[in-house]
């Protein structure tokens, strides 16, 4: 069985003469004589070989797209994608070291504060609570279940075995003096304060 005949590699000048020209076939052959090296010369100085594989690519399509700056009486094709293959792997460590530096940052950051209650919120909370300790027990009891526990007007009745009836008479009395007492206190006119119970 007669083995198949090979073609014999271009001479080193015929390759980088044609590679500087644009010669895609040039490309082809300069990537399997000289890929190996520069797989090997990543390989050599990064940890991750997908790393070094990702340079071995990155440095071939370089030197494709700056061919024309090679110049074939400076140095061999060869000497010249290693150098850019250095240049590249320096970039991937440099970028391996900033990855390194954001994540030890971000790793050394205080966890972020809960936002507190809102100033707005707060606000009225105190003035409601302050006007309802002047109600009577019982309107300041069914209001601050409806106001502060947010239950709904039968959930008060449930809780406290208060008739429901009661208890809508409770909070509309309670809210008509809360009224009341705001509008001679000279409270600034406009929505009641948030989360003050309506009836339900």
């Amino acid at each position: 069985m007669t083995a198949a005949r090979q073609e014999p590699d271009p001479p080193e000048d015929d390759l980088a003469t044609r590679f500087r020209a644009g010669d895609e076939l040039a490309l082809r052959q300069a990537y399997d004589r000289y890929g190996r090296a520069v797989l090997h010369l990543a390989t050599s100085t990064l940890a991750n070989r997908s790393d070094a594989e990702d340079v071995t690519q990155t440095t071939f399509v370089a030197a494709w797209l700056a061919r024309d700056t090679f110049d074939p009486g400076k140095g061999s094709l060869v000497g010249w994608l290693l150098g850019i293959a250095r240049r590249k792997v320096i970039d991937r460590l440099r970028a391996s070291a900033r990855e390194t530096r954001v994540v030890e940052t971000v790793r050394q950051l205080p966890e972020p504060a809960r936002p507190g209650p809102d100033p707005d919120t707060v606000v009225d909370r105190l003035v409601v609570a302050d006007e309802l300790a002047r109600l009577p027990d019982d309107q300041r009891r069914m209001l601050e279940l409806a106001f502060f526990d947010d239950l709904t007007h039968q959930q008060i009745a449930t809780v406290t075995g208060v008739p429901l009836g009661t208890v809508k008479s409770h909070i509309r009395r309670g809210m008509a003096s809360l009224k009341r007492r705001w509008e001679v206190d000279g409270a600034a006119p406009g929505p009641r304060p948030a989360g003050l119970p309506g009836a339900r």
